[in-house]
């Protein structure tokens, strides 16, 4: 089974694709992994459309290389200090969405307390604690770094984790599309 999983960003969007049998003994393994840095723009608000454009194209880019057959994003949320931070997500959001129907996949929400609890036991884990759990799960020899390529990572384990659950993914309520 092979899943990536993508941690949105309108500046840095991380992706970590891990692949492993269909069995929840045996621990996955990291096929690919990386960033996708998106162009900053000038003044006080960039341009979100180009970036979007740009985040399309480096997608395709990724789903090409590692076809995989599930993608895992992270549930959005709003933070009450940055209320408006959500409706920008939504914009990254929808275009991994886009591209991912494109591709065929099944598409898999889980909500960020969720995939902490499933990598660390905790589900207010640090970023440290998760990029931490990663290295071990994966048997990397040092934890992923920028933190957003670890969250990717740790979506992409956590959705395998939860499908390879006797009742599966079709009993939670967090696939968006099949």
């Amino acid at each position: 089974m092979r899943v990536l999983g993508i941690d949105p960003g309108l500046r840095l969007t991380g992706f970590g694709c891990v692949e492993g049998p269909e069995q929840i003994a045996s621990p996955p393994v990291m096929v690919d992994a990386g960033v996708i840095r998106l162009v900053q723009g000038s003044g006080p608000t960039p341009e979100v459309a180009p970036r979007l454009v740009e985040l399309e194209r480096d997608l395709i880019d990724v789903f090409e290389r590692n076809k995989p057959e599930l993608v895992a994003v992270e549930a959005l949320f709003s933070h009450k200090e940055h209320p408006f931070t959500a409706v920008l997500m939504g914009h990254a959001r929808g275009v991994i969405l886009l591209v991912a129907r494109r591709f065929g996949c099944e598409i898999v929400e889980i909500p960020p307390a969720d995939v902490k609890r499933s990598i660390t036991g905790s589900g207010r884990a640090t970023k440290e604690q998760m990029q931490a759990s990663v290295a071990r799960i994966l048997r990397l020899p040092e934890p992923p770094r920028p933190a957003d390529i670890a969250d990717a990572l740790a979506i992409a384990i956590a959705c395998r984790q939860r499908a390879l659950l006797p009742s599966g993914l079709a009993s939670k309520r967090h696939t968006i599309a099949r």
